[in-house]
């Protein structure tokens, strides 16, 4: 018992640093990216089609919108860089998905139709993976960008420029010359 004990404490102990980040990075980054992408891929006037069917106003610049906070969003949340910020244009996209496209299909992302000799045949999919998107994206803002992020570049920079930081927020440091 004490061996499962002390072999818990050890990954706690290198969860502490945050490392869970990454994984949550790559996979809201690439798949911001590759859904803007894919509209551009598709041809953005396809997703213009799609906006001004659905009722959305100004279905022509929400989806230029639309793109690129999905590419640009998805690439700051990639390497870590603004997360903060990057976040609230890209919850906003999840949630206008939510409520204009995903909510009448329920919950449940994968809704198997039929399975033929062709193959499985799927339904359209509800708000799941959209409020997973928001989980992981209120993760990152709430616990960091974790390791290996450009966050963490700019901050140590910063604070050699200004001098070994306390830990206290920097609105609380002293940075005045003496």
């Amino acid at each position: 018992m004490n061996a499962l004990v002390a072999s818990y404490a050890r990954l706690t102990t290198l969860l502490e640093g945050a490392w869970y980040a990454i994984p949550l990075r790559l996979m809201v980054g690439y798949g911001f990216m590759e859904h803007g992408y894919a509209k551009l891929a598709h041809g953005p006037e396809s997703f213009v089609n799609i906006l001004h069917a659905i009722g959305v106003p100004e279905p022509s610049l929400l989806a230029g919108l639309t793109i690129l906070v999905e590419l640009i969003g998805g690439f700051a949340v990639l390497i870590g860089a603004f997360i903060p910020l990057a976040s609230i244009p890209m919850a906003a996209v999840l949630l206008v998905a939510i409520f204009t496209v995903h909510l009448p299909y329920g919950f449940s992302s994968i809704k198997l139709e039929a399975v033929t000799a062709a193959g499985a045949h799927f339904g359209q999919p509800g708000y799941e993976t959209d409020l997973l998107y928001l989980a992981a994206l209120c993760a990152l803002v709430l616990g960091g960008s974790g390791p290996l992020a450009i966050d963490r570049f700019l901050i140590r920079n910063h604070d050699r420029s200004f001098g070994e930081s306390s830990g206290r927020p920097l609105e609380f440091e002293d940075v005045s010359p003496n």
